[in-house]
């Protein structure tokens, strides 16, 4: 919270309700600094005032160093700056050298002093040598500024908000900012409608509630703390896409798998128990198995979510796993009637609505390995979106042959791709042609392909009076490239796909008081991954993670890496939503208070897939969702603009 007269509220109330609310984020300890009206810093609660021109404070989860040391905020011994941190800074014992070799002295074992020292030294630059997942606020007391700081991806959060008084509030959760005087507890018109047609969300620096955003990944703002006010808001990193890699395919191979097991190294850093999120697919598999592959003797647990019985099993090749790296395996089974009873705690946790009940099963892995006693576990995270998987973005791949004049080999990969099962000729088809398509063109190609940007179910005159964008919604800061695999994987890694992911993963570790680290998302790792040429990402088979999979090749077992049935992580939501029909139709009974929505169609669609009239989709989660989401935090969603 930055300078500015409060005009309203109470101080110690807003801070008592922020540590409360963020407890599960530091159950370990707390602490605080704020400045008095006079200038002098003080961390005596009893002194807190509502004159206040700033204050600080931090929850902490003990990781390295779990001393009494490690409390924070942090200030440097000549009292200038002061920090509060929530990530890893994972090479922070090899800055910690170059700094005592440049005279710095250090009182603690904590990557945060790390991080302090080092802005105290090489001010922002500092920013791009550090490799780990961090969000911050230093202040720089003799230049009464206030530093926000996103890492590079946006693993960890940071919303912030400004008052009309002047004040300016950030916090690593959006219930926190719902009880700041800055923001009103009122739905943005806009992003509710890009999250109920597209599904969109967290790809935009707004967020659902109106007045609260993000700040976005590789970013760092600038805050007068005389005024209150915004000096600027700058990118300290973007992907780089224009260097393209000479190395052969087997070079890019071998450079690949020393580089991530690297990182791996690195993310095993802590001095408390940690332990490895497995699903089955390949991107956990190789986290799991690169742990083993370099800690032959450590204990190993594993967490996996299973759905048996169903199409999206995937036990089965977690077993493979769990038998390959010996490991001590923890599983969970779901039923429906769990989701009901943990809907709204999930929901208060995540702070928006999402996009499927996968995040649910997430929240349950998560829930598992605190009972297991771990406080960090590894994540395969961000390696669809490094080294093009999902599809393999098929359309992107064949865009780039086309405008390069290689028809006849786009013709070849066409052929090729349609062949594995998540692909069709149609649906690839479809693609390239949105690929083509000017965004203006895109509702009409939507209503062809996949539905109206107008449904039924939603009020018109509420998309009238607000006047929305009916377009799906534009990424901000574009990256332009000939290779438009390369592109579109900047796009997902930075604004639209990832931050999503990301956001849920963050949001259902911290409510167990997890730290989820995700050893694919570092700068060196992205710069390799975008450096390859496309034919490496996805080769002429069709096959997705060319170059990882082979780099990957006696680490990980080949049936993993040659598995053609990719499920994702995915919960059998269609067999869960029939199952609890009656509260499905209750809550949608519930959307009576809401103008955006209406109820009798919403109804009327649902019969029409409970008797298979209609394919189901994501779209019924997404009402349940926005309607418990409002109920649960009382937002407003006014009729009028």
């Amino acid at each position: 919270m930055s300078r500015g007269e409060r005009s309203q509220g109470n101080v110690r109330k807003t801070v008592a309700d922020a540590f409360r609310l963020l407890r599960h984020r530091g159950p370990d300890d707390h602490g605080m600094m704020f400045q008095l009206a006079d200038g002098r810093w003080c961390e005596r609660e009893h002194e807190l005032r509502d004159d206040v021109p700033l204050f600080i404070g931090h929850v902490r989860l003990s990781i390295l160093d779990l001393s009494p040391l490690g409390k924070q905020p942090m200030m440097t011994e000549d009292g200038r700056f002061r920090l509060s941190f929530n990530g890893e800074v994972y090479n922070y014992l090899e800055l910690r050298e170059e700094l005592r070799s440049q005279g710095v002295r250090f009182r603690t074992d904590t990557d945060s002093e790390v991080v302090l020292q080092a802005f105290a030294c090489w001010g922002l630059a500092c920013l791009n040598r550090f490799s780990g997942m961090f969000a911050m606020a230093i202040h720089d007391d003799r230049e009464k500024k206030l530093y926000l700081i996103r890492d590079h991806f946006g693993i960890k959060p940071l919303y912030y908000a400004a008052a009309k008084s002047g004040q300016c509030f950030f916090a690593s959760e959006l219930p926190v900012m719902l009880r700041s005087p800055a923001v009103e507890c009122k739905a943005d018109p806009q992003r509710i409608y890009d999250y109920l047609i597209f599904g969109d969300y967290d790809s935009q620096d707004e967020t659902m509630v109106e007045g609260v955003l993000h700040l976005p990944p590789g970013h760092c703002m600038t805050i007068d703390t005389n005024t209150g006010e915004v000096i600027e808001q700058q990118r300290y990193w973007k992907p780089d896409l224009t260097r393209t890699s000479s190395l052969s395919f087997s070079e890019a191979a071998e450079a690949l798998r020393e580089l991530f097991l690297k990182n791996v190294r690195l993310h095993l850093r802590s001095d408390v128990p940690l332990g490895a999120a497995l699903s089955g697919g390949v991107d956990s598999s190789a986290v799991t198995c690169a742990i083993r592959h370099l800690e032959p003797d450590m204990p190993l647990k594993t967490f996996t979510y299973v759905a048996a019985g169903t199409e999206v099993d995937e036990e089965a090749w977690a077993d493979t796993v769990i038998h390959h790296v010996g490991s001590k395996a923890y599983k969970v089974r779901i039923g429906p009637r769990e989701l009901t009873d943990d809907l709204d705690d999930l929901i208060q946790a995540q702070g928006e609505p999402f996009g499927s009940t996968s995040i649910y099963a997430q929240y349950r892995v998560f829930r598992l390995a605190r009972e297991a006693g771990v406080t960090v576990t590894l994540d395969g995270q961000g390696a669809d979106e490094m080294f093009a998987g999902y599809m393999g973005f098929p359309a992107e791949r064949l865009k780039s042959l086309i405008m390069a004049g290689q028809v006849l080999e786009a013709w070849r990969f066409f052929q090729a791709t349609s062949r594995w099962p998540d692909r069709s000729k149609a649906d690839v088809f479809k693609r390239l042609v949105a690929q083509f398509t000017p965004a203006c063109l895109y509702p009409a190609l939507r209503s062809i392909g996949r539905g109206s940007v107008t449904p039924p179910w939603l009020n018109k005159d509420w998309l009238q009076e607000h006047k929305l964008r009916t377009n799906l919604p534009v990424i901000k800061e574009g990256f332009q490239s000939r290779y438009y695999v390369r592109e579109e994987l900047a796009r997902q890694l930075t604004r639209r796909g990832l931050p999503a992911l990301l956001r849920h993963g963050d949001r259902n570790s911290m409510r167990f008081s997890i730290e989820s680290r995700v050893p694919f998302l570092t700068r060196e790792m992205a710069a390799f991954a975008l450096s390859l040429p496309e034919s490496y990402l996805i080769d002429g088979t069709g096959q997705t993670k060319s170059v990882f999979k082979q780099a990957m090749r006696g680490i990980v077992p080949d049936n993993i890496l040659d598995r053609r049935d990719k499920v994702g992580f995915a919960t059998p939501e269609r067999q869960w939503l029939e199952e609890l029909r009656p509260w499905v139709e209750e809550t949608l009974h519930e959307a009576d208070c809401m103008p955006c929505l209406s109820k009798t169609a919403m109804l009327q669609t649902w019969q029409e897939i409970l008797v298979g009239q209609r394919d189901f989709d994501w779209q019924t989660w997404r009402w349940l969702n926005l309607i418990r989401w409002v109920k649960t935090f009382s937002i407003r969603l006014e009729s009028t603009p």
